[in-house]
């Protein structure tokens, strides 16, 4: 088993982290099977894997969330129990969430301080954190103002807080999980760059993510999990993303969307000066403008909070707007009668929603009831107006099951019982199915298995081929790049510029992510 670059250490180094036949079962089910993995000191180490791989249990054993029902925790060589997270902290481990544990109302300061106050009286604690506040953004480039309230700091320099916090606490060992899910390009490269820089200082990370660029770019070593067992552990320069891919799922994948250039047609849909202020009073919308061609994937790229997801929701029918919009020509109303989301279907919009679970799902509903909401006031689904044609239904779910992959293709059994993407797959299957003019997609793959996420991507562009009108909504840029045929990019509530994926790079569109107009231009 590779044991990654050691930064100058003899290979007789004792690991920083050896875990021997960790094995955890939540019921029947096994999330981790007798894993074993040797994390060298002052390394980068990577892990991967699918939706329930078993990394988020691992850690959370490392951490102490969770007690093994059996194997063995060794922290530089020593054997080490973890009751809890206090045990952790205690044995040099320190954990970056990927959702901060932050008190949004609190200094950078009080923050840091919470939880590792010295004595009852404040003042003292403050001081001494303070000092080494700034010792610590010297040495590491964490430089934040610790008299900032967190919740007006930007996303990277809160997580510059957490990274704080650990340090603080005088981690040696630091877990990240997806740390760049809420960054910006810019704000990741940043991210890159401290923890390079506390590599160089002799700490050692543990990187969780999805992003096979990432573990490319950063790590030293890579480690595979597929169902629960560790598969294969890698010197990262001796792999490539597409052998990682494939000891992920056990197959070759395509991870390069591999489509036909597009062919636009008429605008078949146009906003003018569309605006939304929501239920706080907060205007998200400001004034966009926007047009949608029949056979384009038109992306929206910005950092998750500046407006996305109040444009899906006011095109959606979910929330009322204001301003011009119109579709195939004829106007569509964007307040009061017409603008609900039975009338958007109606009209040929179809709707893949960011959250599926709370908003494109009834969990506690079988999968065939799922696929036919939204829509099961069309003839098709009806016996006669006071009765629904469930066998019609469930005949019809169950064959749209099998053409997108559903697994199990089982439409009896409730939506709660799917895993992450097969529930996505449900909602996708409901819209496409539809055969809508214009079909919203809000985070396409967000928590989607990387088999899963290619399945998506070719019916997306399947679609498009058809002569749809997409507007893709995503998080993800390299997402963005690979299906979009036009890029708009969004800043608080705006639309910072349009660009043509061929013509424009990720540094470019990060700038716009972050308003910032002139460098990009």
């Amino acid at each position: 088993m590779a044991e990654g670059q050691n930064q100058g250490r003899p290979d007789t180094a004792a690991p920083a982290i050896e875990l021997t036949g960790i094995s955890k079962a939540f019921g029947p089910v096994q999330a981790n099977k007798d894993i074993s993995i040797r994390v060298m000191p002052g390394t980068i180490h990577g892990i991967i894997g699918e939706n329930g791989a078993g990394k988020s249990t691992l850690m959370s054993i490392l951490y102490g969330f969770y007690k093994a029902d059996a194997g063995e925790i060794f922290i530089n060589g020593n054997k080490t129990e973890i009751p809890d997270s206090q045990a952790a902290i205690a044995a040099g481990i320190g954990m970056v969430f990927q959702h901060f544990k932050l008190v949004q109302n609190f200094t950078v300061l009080e923050n840091v301080v919470l939880g590792a106050e010295e004595g009852a009286m404040l003042r003292p604690s403050l001081a001494k954190a303070r000092q080494l506040l700034t010792d610590l953004a010297d040495e590491y480039e964490l430089h934040v103002d610790p008299d900032s309230i967190v919740e007006d700091l930007s996303v990277g320099h809160q997580q510059r807080v957490e990274i704080l916090k650990a340090l603080y606490r005088q981690a040696d060992i630091l877990i990240l999980d997806e740390p760049t899910g809420v960054l910006t390009p810019a704000e990741a490269d940043q991210l890159f760059r401290i923890l390079a820089r506390l590599r160089e200082e002799g700490k050692t990370i543990i990187l969780i993510t999805h992003k096979l660029r990432e573990i490319m770019e950063i790590t030293n070593t890579v480690s595979v999990m597929r169902r629960g067992e560790m598969t294969a552990t890698v010197k990262t320069s001796e792999t490539s993303p597409e052998h990682l891919a494939e000891l992920m799922v056990g197959r070759k994948v395509l991870l390069h969307v591999d489509k036909p250039k597009a062919n636009p047609g008429e605008v078949v849909l146009d906003l003018k000066n569309l605006r939304y202020v929501d239920e706080q009073g907060v205007e998200r919308l400001k004034g966009i403008d926007l047009t949608l061609r029949k056979g384009e994937i038109l992306g929206i790229a910005g950092v998750a909070g500046n407006g996305q997801s109040a444009l899906l929701e006011v095109l959606g029918g979910y929330a009322d707007g204001t301003g011009e919009a119109t579709l195939k020509g004829a106007p569509l109303p964007l307040a009061g009668r017409g603008s609900d989301g039975r009338s958007r279907r109606h009209s040929g919009i179809g709707h893949v929603p960011e959250d599926r679970q709370n908003e494109g799902l009834i969990m506690e509903f079988t999968a065939w009831e799922n696929m036919a909401f939204g829509y099961h006031h069309e003839p098709e689904y009806q016996k006669n107006p006071l009765l629904m044609d469930n066998a019609g239904i469930q005949a019809k779910a169950a064959a749209s099951m099998e053409r997108f992959d559903v697994r199990p293709p089982n439409p009896k059994l409730k939506a709660k019982n799917f895993s992450g993407g097969n529930q996505q797959k449900i909602v996708v299957a409901r819209e496409i199915e539809a055969h809508p003019d214009v079909l919203l997609i809000g985070q396409p793959t967000r928590g989607v298995d990387i088999g899963a996420i290619e399945f998506i991507h070719q019916q997306i562009i399947d679609l498009r081929d058809q002569g749809v009108a997409i507007l893709l909504v995503s998080v993800e840029l390299d997402e963005i790049f690979s299906l979009s045929d036009r890029i708009a990019v969004m800043f608080d509530g705006h639309i910072m510029g349009e660009r043509m994926p061929d013509e424009t790079d990720e540094k470019e569109v990060g700038l716009l992510m972050a308003g910032i107009v002139e460098k990009a231009a």
